[in-house]
């Protein structure tokens, strides 16, 4: 049986990775709080991926890192603090986990690595100046590590445009606030978190043994389109 480690699974798109996986895959979750299920294929290190050793793996198949964070405020409100906390949280502990875990990655098959963007890379928002920077930081791991890794080990990253998450609760807080999100989207819709484990569960696959270094767009034609 295939086994991934996925950082992050308690919640959101994490979890709904792991909820995803845990039939067909072992899965160990590392994240601070454990999911709220048990079953044969899943195992729970809890663990501060900032702070703690990771824990000891002998080989895996995948490796997805899923923390992120959502500081949307404008420039004048923005601290140094605030652009290093989203830096380490998005970048730094991805960088950690993929050092950590790439000896047993190599004694994997098919092994490839999975990490997170944001639309708001690629689309100039007002107020994301902090998540956008980090989360360039995590296009410009994926590519260069994409060639530093092959053709060993494939790495490629989701850009998910806004997800119906306990991180996005605020942003999407009423009916009102939801109906205008889905009318931004020329496709009249935003981001489910099974739909974008649906994305993670196709990049670890052999179907894509001929895909890495890329950034997978899930906007709703948010970034694609102007209709």
């Amino acid at each position: 049986m295939e086994k991934i480690v996925v950082i992050g699974g308690s919640r959101g798109i994490g979890k709904a990775i792991v909820l995803q996986q845990l039939e067909k895959r072992q899965i160990f979750n590392i994240s601070r709080t454990a999911l709220e299920i048990s079953h044969p294929n899943l195992v729970h290190h809890s663990a501060d991926v900032l702070e703690d050793v990771l824990p000891e793996i002998e080989k895996i198949d995948a490796l997805i890192y899923c923390p992120g964070s959502i500081n949307l405020k404008p420039i004048s409100s923005l601290s140094i603090e605030d652009f290093k906390n989203d830096f380490e949280i998005n970048v730094i502990g991805a960088v950690k986990a993929i050092q950590h875990y790439l000896p047993a990655l190599r004694r994997g098959t098919n092994p490839s690595i999975v990490l997170f963007s944001t639309v708001a890379v690629k689309l100039g928002m007002p107020f994301h100046a902090s998540i956008a920077t980090a989360k360039g930081g995590i296009e410009g791991l994926v590519k260069s590590l994409g060639a530093e890794l092959a053709p060993t080990i494939r790495i490629n990253a989701i850009a998910p445009t806004i997800t119906e998450t306990p991180l996005s609760a605020s942003i999407l807080r009423n009916d009102r606030m939801k109906e205008n999100m889905i009318e931004r989207h020329p496709l009249k819709n935003y981001l489910k978190p099974e739909e974008v484990a649906q994305m993670a569960d196709y990049l670890i696959s052999s179907a894509t043994r001929s895909i890495s270094g890329q950034i997978f767009q899930m906007d709703y034609g948010l970034v694609s389109f102007k209709i």
